[in-house]
């Protein structure tokens, strides 16, 4: 800008030069000074388009700086240590980081997307670790209240299938219902519309691409339908999913509302299972759907939770797993789960929020089958967890707790991690 404001002064001084030559040398011949004329003439054109270029860059600058300025960074991590009553290893883990990356393109448009790093490293032919896109969207407001929103994204089922940063839950693990049930971080591709109003009702509905049946395995029983989602990469889009559910806000520390999600996910023989060619013409349609309250507030947050889904054609699913009549590792028709949970945030050492809980969870990811089939008695549990949140800031938290599984008790573990987000 300093650049600018002596390039102007350059200028009304030339001019002024100018015209004090022309009332100082008043002898000077014609011919002379029209001469001159035209020599200042064409330095004020050369210095008005320095002047413009000198425009042009600051305002080119300006843009960057505003540009930089609507992008913003953030994420989450965990890292977390298992100690298991039985035989079963004890573990260390890092187990999530993840980078979050968003932009502003103006007051209406923006960018979204989170990128997820699990367990440490991925190596090439070693299992366990993942780099993997979790979110990726552009969200328009088409008018206040209303929004558009096109990409990757996560379903908005539950409460922490879009909320799972480590200081929002309790626990080192996500809750069981929210994990088995619905699948953590369920992510699709598809577009929707969620709106709001000011007594405090959000609402939405979208449609979206599917999980994919042709993915189930023998080992997919204990963990319901999760196998089965492609999670963005190269979904198949012979079949699609929709959604629709709300959340009302509208009383002080209180959330409650549900969301149904369906759709086939057979994909008409064309998923990316060995033998999906097995699903041709088959209905394999999955419903899930919850309802969830919780109430944050006078020092207590208490929350609880059911959700429930049925799978269609469980035996087109079976033969194309090559699972066979008489297994307990069928498809499941149906499965259900649900929790109740009560924190109490009114503790406080010094500056540091002391928060202990209690979970009871109950869930079966394998309710019933098809006939001709069996279920495994250890798809089905009930699992107490207790422990304590230690707050050394509101986003950073450390945990300790314990899990008491009934039917597995080979889960049975206390732990203790530190997890954080920003």
């Amino acid at each position: 800008m300093q650049a600018l404001f002596n390039l102007k002064k350059i200028t009304i001084l030339c001019v002024v030069s100018a015209v004090v030559l022309l009332v100082a040398k008043p002898t000077w011949a014609q011919e002379d000074l029209n001469e001159r004329i035209r020599a200042l003439e064409e330095e004020l054109m050369d210095l008005r388009d320095m002047v413009n270029a000198q425009k042009e860059t600051v305002r080119t600058i300006e843009q960057k700086t505003a540009g930089t300025g609507d992008t913003s960074i953030g994420g989450y991590g965990e890292l977390n240590y298992a100690n298991f009553d039985g035989d079963k290893k004890d573990e260390f883990d890092v187990q999530r980081f993840i980078m979050f990356l968003g932009h502003k393109f103006s007051d209406r448009t923006r960018m979204m997307s989170e990128i997820e790093f699990e367990h440490a490293q991925v190596k090439g032919g070693e299992a366990g670790g993942e780099v993997a896109m979790e979110q990726a969207y552009i969200e328009h407001t088409l008018k206040n209240g209303l929004n558009f929103r096109a990409g990757l994204q996560i379903v908005p089922i539950g409460l922490i299938n879009e909320y799972h940063e480590p200081p929002v839950f309790y626990g080192m693990e996500r809750n069981n219902i929210e994990t088995k049930i619905i699948p953590s971080t369920w992510r699709e591709i598809g577009f929707g519309f969620a709106g709001s109003t000011i007594g405090g009702l959000d609402y939405f509905a979208g449609t979206t691409t599917t999980p994919d049946a042709s993915k189930f395995t023998a080992s997919s029983a204990s963990t319901g339908f999760k196998k089965m989602r492609v999670s963005g990469k190269q979904v198949t889009a012979n079949d699609m999913g929709y959604y629709a559910g709300f959340n009302y806000t509208g009383l002080p520390g209180l959330k409650w509302g549900g969301t149904i999600w369906t759709g086939n996910t057979a994909q008409d023989g064309q998923g990316k299972g060995t033998d999906a060619a097995e699903l041709a013409n088959v209905d394999a349609r999955l419903t899930i759907w919850d309802l969830h309250a919780q109430y944050d507030a006078n020092d207590w947050k208490l929350t609880a939770l059911y959700a429930a889904g049925t799978l269609g054609d469980t035996e087109a699913i079976n033969a194309s797993a090559s699972i066979s009549a008489g297994s307990d590792d069928a498809a499941p028709e149906e499965f259900s789960g649900w929790y109740v949970e009560a924190g109490y945030k009114g503790l406080m050492l010094g500056d540091y929020n002391i928060q202990p809980f209690y979970r009871y969870a109950d869930y079966n990811t394998q309710e019933k089958v098809a006939a001709g089939f069996t279920t495994d008695p250890n798809n089905a549990d009930t699992v107490m967890t207790y422990g304590i949140s230690f707050y050394l800031d509101p986003d950073v938290v450390l945990k300790l707790d314990v899990q008491d599984f009934d039917n597995n008790g080979q889960n049975d573990s206390t732990n203790i991690g530190i997890g954080w987000m920003f």
